[in-house]
């Protein structure tokens, strides 16, 4: 997971989602959340239009400059980061926000290949 308040966000590279942290009360619940709406039928999901990509991402907080990865703080530390094994391709993007179950709610940013 990366960050923390408001929301920790992962990459679940299985699933090819992004997942943002709304409620739950473990990080291994709100992954077994996250895998049963994904794989639920009936979920309801936006189609938020598409991206091309040349290859592996970085996720990231969205406060920090992407030319700022890798150089050090004044004050120590290094800006938080994760990797994003995507391979290049057109990708069509949902998402979706919903309530799991009572404990877990989650949001949800898939990518789906497109047609060729």
């Amino acid at each position: 997971m990366l960050a923390d308040e408001p929301a920790t966000s992962c990459y679940l590279p299985e699933h090819r989602a992004f997942l943002r942290w709304l409620a739950a009360d473990s990080e291994a619940g709100l992954k077994a959340a996250a895998a049963a709406v994904l794989a639920d039928p009936a979920t309801e999901w936006e189609e938020c239009g598409t991206w091309v990509s040349d290859g592996p991402a970085i996720l990231m907080d969205s406060a920090e400059a992407g030319s700022d990865l890798g150089i050090e703080y004044p004050d120590g530390g290094m800006p938080a980061q994760a990797p994003v094994p995507l391979p290049a391709g057109h990708w069509r993007v949902r998402a979706t926000h919903t309530k799991a179950d009572e404990e877990n709610r989650v949001g949800l940013v898939q990518l789906l290949p497109t047609e060729s």
